[in-house]
């Protein structure tokens, strides 16, 4: 597959209906705004930041208690302050679809390794929620307290997740699969005074009881007040906590009307929730989110680029330790339903997800790069086993997409079919590049710079770059900019993160290549660098061409700088089972590097690996396998605990240690 290959182009009179079309002509006419293109209302979204964001303010029509002062007080980094003097309540909105809601129309399609394919409806959310928010109020909790959940992907942790922001407390989740050290690292920070635990849950068909887990958690959480349980794995058990309130001693309620409830309305600073970093090394930074920056982001993301409405269903496999379970949602803000499943996504059969996007009608299908790769090696072909023909969409991030990534949907799954790759952070809850229903889609090619995300290739000196790769930059805020980090006086870590390599501008970490037709390319984290020859290169383009490779499952590759000016790249590859790994295969994966990409791509030596290390959130480990390559005590380079697979990172460290003892390889 060629990159840049024209794979979709929408069709006119579906185009003609999108919501950001819709928009446009509403800008036309309330506004006097006229835009012929995509592109000349992306320029002026990021030209205009007060138009442009006044003007999602009135289209979604935000309902806030008090009208705002000024759209942005200064257009600065850090520091900006979006719609002053603004009283908005987030979960507020999540719910508003619940007064024209059919009563039988799904909010929630949910399933689990432990629970069949059900539904909740917007009446019966909206009821748990309220009910919910009552007794968290009853409980002693206040606006700005923490609420923190250790709950898996199920319709319990969204009730409790919106009935914490309803009231204006701070919401923070970690998923059950995570170590006790993980979350204490992760909840410590933050100070709970309630948490939301589950006793265990299913994966992969095995069961794994939390309690032990819990205790150790709870032991180093001393501001924790109360513990709510839920007894997920086993329904029928009573907790083994003393003191805890089983969760339904909260929900058997008599239902709270809407008129009735009082949503806690707060200011444009005041925190919606807490995200962490992924903690692949040292404490995993808390980052603060607020109600209004994450609300018109929001609205903005899922309607304006994402297209979702009432008739849409957004299926997106995740975990609540990662912000795609917020992002997914905020899906509810348009009035789509939200289809959530809980365990493995291949077992028992690597279909699984599939069958689950047929069954659940969705409408938009999200995964990772890592599962289309999956369906290519086990030759599975969803158009031929499954009904898809809601299926209007999908959602490709987590990693770089290759170009058989997107072609892969085209020829397995749809001709006719939407696929983005969007890319953005935890720290904007947000993508930054990613799709348009207005634009073709190309081969490899995240399709557009989203709209009011002012997104620059830099090269080193600071100037914009066209066709070539450079550093990701943010040269204008943005709402859903993080407030701050906890524990962080000053600002120091939040500005050391984002600003001390250009004052005043984001830099985000990431390689990215715009191309002159408005597409672009990320090409992994620029803090991964591959140098070779004074030639940067991402890390995707190598993976790209030896994952082609039958006989290659996995592959990671880092580059050290060495005394002197040198460089050593080692690559380190996962074999398909059955396959041997030997010269023949080392020379067949050179052969293909420089067929595919340049001789700068082949690498200093190749190993093979049984394992390679990924994150919980599925992102490969190149930053910790390179700090303990270059000398760094393993215990600071990676925290176990956010890993997949800690024995994974076991055979880098040996390999570290063998080669410090060859000086002669340096």
């Amino acid at each position: 597959m060629t990159e840049g290959e024209l794979l979709w182009t929408p069709d006119p009179a579906e185009a003609a209906e999108s919501t950001v079309a819709r928009f446009m002509r509403w800008l036309a006419a309330e506004r006097g705004r006229p835009f012929g293109t995509y592109e000349e209302l992306r320029r002026w979204s990021v030209t205009d930041l007060d138009g442009f964001w006044a003007a999602v303010w009135d289209f979604f029509e935000v309902a806030s208690t008090q009208p705002y002062e000024q759209v942005l007080s200064a257009r600065v980094m850090p520091g900006a302050v979006w719609f002053r003097g603004s009283r908005v309540n987030y979960a507020e909105h999540l719910l508003r679809h619940e007064a024209v809601a059919q009563p039988d129309e799904a909010a929630l399609i949910h399933s689990s390794e432990l629970r069949p394919l059900a539904r909740m409806t917007w009446h019966e959310l909206g009821d748990a929620v309220r009910i919910l928010a009552t007794e968290l109020r009853a409980l002693g909790v206040a606006p700005g307290d923490r609420v923190v959940a250790y709950l898996p992907n199920i319709p319990e942790t969204v009730i409790a997740m919106l009935a914490t922001t309803a009231i204006g407390a701070v919401w923070a989740s970690a998923a059950p699969e995570f170590g006790a050290r993980t979350v204490i690292d992760r909840f410590a920070q933050i100070a709970p005074k309630i948490v939301f635990v589950a006793d265990g849950y299913r994966f992969g068909g095995k069961d794994y009881d939390r309690a032990a887990e819990i205790r150790t958690i709870l032991a180093e959480l001393p501001t924790v007040e109360r513990i709510v349980w839920l007894p997920y794995l086993k329904p029928a058990a009573s907790s083994p906590i003393a003191g805890a309130i089983p969760w339904q001693t909260l929900v058997d309620h008599p239902r709270v009307d809407a008129s009735s409830f009082t949503y806690e309305h707060v200011a444009e600073d005041h925190p919606l929730w807490v995200l962490f970093s992924s903690g692949t090394t040292g404490l995993p930074k808390p980052i603060v989110h607020g109600h209004v920056g994450t609300l018109v982001e929001h609205l903005k993301s899922t309607g304006l680029g994402q297209n979702l409405g009432p008739e849409s269903r957004m299926f997106f496999y995740t975990t609540t330790g990662w912000m795609m379970f917020n992002a997914l949602v905020s899906a509810l803000l348009q009035g789509a339903s939200i289809v959530l499943y809980d365990g493995h996504p291949a077992h028992p059969t690597p279909a699984l997800l599939w069958q689950l996007a047929a069954d659940a009608e969705a409408t938009c299908f999200g995964a990772s790069p890592a599962f289309v790769q999956i369906m290519q090696k086990v030759g599975i072909v969803p158009r031929e086993r499954f009904d898809l023909s809601h299926l209007r969409s999908v959602l490709l991030t987590g990693s770089p997409v290759t170009p058989e990534s997107t072609a892969w949907f085209y020829e397995n799954v749809k001709a006719d079919l939407w696929v983005t790759s969007p890319s953005g952070g935890t720290e904007l809850c947000a993508g930054l590049v990613g799709g348009s229903p207005l634009l073709p889609v190309y081969a490899g090619e995240i399709q557009t710079r989203l709209l009011a995300m002012d997104v620059h290739a830099w090269n080193d000196e600071g100037q914009d770059v066209v066709d070539e790769v450079g550093e990701l930059v943010v040269t204008s805020p943005m709402p859903s900019m993080p407030l701050r980090f906890m524990n962080d006086p000053g600002d120091v870590r939040y500005r050391e993160t984002y600003f001390e390599r250009f004052p005043g501008v984001w830099r985000h970490g990431d390689f990215i290549k715009i191309i002159a037709r408005g597409g672009c390319y990320i090409y992994g984290r620029s803090d991964s660098t591959l140098n070779r020859h004074g030639v940067r290169i991402g890390s995707s383009e190598v993976y790209r061409a030896v994952e082609q490779l039958d006989d290659v499952a996995d592959s990671l590759v880092v580059c050290l700088e060495l005394a002197g000016g040198g460089f050593y790249m080692p690559l380190f590859v996962r074999v398909t089972d059955g396959v041997v790994f030997d010269e023949a295969l080392r020379d067949k994966i050179v052969a293909k590097l420089r067929a595919d990409c340049s001789p700068r791509h082949v690498p200093d030596e190749i190993h093979q690996v049984r394992l390679v290390p990924y994150t919980l959130t599925g992102k490969k480990m190149e930053i910790p396998v390179r700090r303990i390559l270059a000398g760094t005590p393993p215990e600071k380079a990676a925290s176990r605990e956010a890993m997949m697979d800690p024995a994974a990172l076991d055979w880098f460290v040996e390999f570290a240690r063998q080669r410090a003892l060859e000086p002669a390889r340096r």
